[in-house]
């Protein structure tokens, strides 16, 4: 789907694992009236990092003197502010698009960069898709309404992981079974470190399963060779 606007490109940057820094707006040579972005092909399927811009589109009176056909002076000046001052221009508009649930979720995403939530979420949060943070971000706001540690920490999982399977064992001590029938891998791991430092009540233990299901008896789909572990 081609992008029109300066707000929507910076978005489909971010789905790409690209950060403002990667985006560069350069005033375009040849553009249409009718569009503010002028990219080379007009249905790309990725982000160009050096983005053509016709800032007259929306904000003629801001740069209506800054690229005076007769100024030939201060070239390289005028692109650098013509580059910072899109990206402030586009920080506003996606300040302006935001609903209330969005800002909450920018603001959590910040606070988290900044390291209030410690080391370890700060760290391990970009092991998620934008979206998976969003459903982190999103239960975090539901946990400070609620409290409900253990009922959101079974939900965050089930959303990151599908068809994961959460056992609660209390009988002698406050214990969680994961079984994620996925493989071990790093970022895997890392998603669920940060699940637990967030959701996990103090005093909980978890195990976690990867792969093969421990056995249960009686159940004989968790009882299949080559593919049990011991509990």
């Amino acid at each position: 789907m081609a992008m029109n606007y300066i707000w929507d490109l910076l978005i489909k940057a971010e789905d790409e694992g690209l950060t403002k820094k990667d985006i560069y707006f350069n005033l375009a040579t040849t553009y249409s009236p009718y569009m503010e972005l002028s990219p080379q092909l007009l249905n790309a399927q990725f982000v160009e990092q050096h983005v053509e811009v016709n800032p007259y589109y929306r904000y003629f009176e801001i740069f209506n003197n800054l690229f005076h056909p007769d100024n030939t002076t201060n070239i390289e000046f005028r692109d650098y502010l013509f580059d910072i001052t899109l990206h402030f221009l586009a920080e506003i508009d996606r300040m302006q698009g935001m609903n209330k649930r969005e800002f909450f979720i920018h603001f959590i995403l910040r606070e988290i960069e900044a390291n209030i939530f410690g080391n370890l979420v700060r760290d391990n949060i970009h092991a998620f898709t934008k979206k998976e943070q969003e459903i982190v971000v999103l239960n975090m706001l539901r946990l400070y309404q609620t409290g409900e540690e253990i009922y959101l920490l079974k939900d965050t999982l089930k959303r990151l992981f599908k068809h994961c399977i959460i056992y609660v064992k209390s009988e002698e001590q406050d214990e969680l079974l994961l079984y994620i029938p996925q493989k071990h891998t790093e970022q895997n791991q890392r998603k669920v470190q940060l699940v637990q430092e967030i959701f996990m009540p103090i005093g909980f233990h978890i195990e976690v399963y990867w792969q093969y299901h421990f056995g249960i008896m009686d159940a004989e789909e968790t009882m299949k060779l080559d593919r049990i572990v011991l509990y």
